[in-house]
């Protein structure tokens, strides 16, 4: 099941979308995509942390601001998350350093957040210790750490071809995955026009990255003023 939740700054819609996992499911893995370039962003991730330890519910979260649909596949592939950590992992299977995973969550009593250039010991790998949802928090965020990224003279020449690769990428393995994920992302379109090029290309590709999420999606849910409403069930057919 594909779940997309949007709406604009502090609408309310990570806290919805964080309410609806719990509701559906009795752990998650978390795919945060913020970096912290700035003493502001710095403390939003803090406080989305602390939010999350103190929810109650057992967040497995990886902190991945470019690579999202590398981390679908991963847990698709079991690479994921699992509920061992790496010296359990040694003493059980004898492996002592020998395969690799990109992430793990501990066996703490809250969560625990991994960057992904961690690697640790893999233990065997079990579907059922799979966390039962994924949130992917934000979209519009990944997608601007993408059109930075591909900014490399600095002068917002970013080419369509390169942004494309990477929507179209994200998409199919949204797509392609079987089990329960969540998407939260941002209106941003519906404002002033950006002063700059690449302000200007980036609210419109947010506009096309919503639309392609929200075709794909089986629920989509609209957040304003901290009431979320179900958009896909209204939707008018032509």
């Amino acid at each position: 099941m594909i779940v997309t939740v949007t709406g604009g700054a502090r609408s309310g819609k990570s806290g919805f979308a964080e309410k609806w996992c719990m509701k559906h499911a009795d752990s998650g893995l978390y795919i945060a995509t913020a970096q912290a370039f700035d003493e502001e962003m710095t403390r939003r991730i803090e406080l989305h942390r602390a939010q999350r330890e103190d929810s109650g519910f057992r967040w497995f979260t990886v902190e991945e601001p470019l690579q999202v649909a590398d981390v679908l596949c991963e847990v698709q592939r079991g690479e994921g998350p699992v509920t061992e950590n790496a010296a359990e992992a040694e003493a059980r299977t004898g492996t002592g350093g020998g395969s690799q995973a990109r992430f793990h969550t501990g066996t703490k009593s809250k969560p625990e957040t991994i960057l992904r250039t961690e690697v640790v010991t893999k233990p065997e790998l079990h579907p059922e210790q799979w966390p039962t949802v994924v949130l992917v928090d934000c979209l519009t965020l990944w997608l601007s750490n993408v059109m930075l990224a591909a900014d490399v003279a600095g002068d917002g020449m970013v080419t369509e071809r390169e942004v494309q690769l990477e929507v179209d990428t994200l998409v199919a393995a949204v797509e392609a995955y079987p089990g329960t994920l969540v998407m939260v992302t941002n209106e941003v379109g519906s404002g002033i026009v950006p002063e700059y090029p690449l302000g200007r290309k980036y609210r419109d590709w947010a506009g096309i990255l919503n639309r392609r999420m929200a075709a794909i999606s089986d629920q989509v849910f609209l957040v304003t003023a901290g009431i979320a409403i179900e958009l896909k069930s209204r939707e008018y057919k032509l």
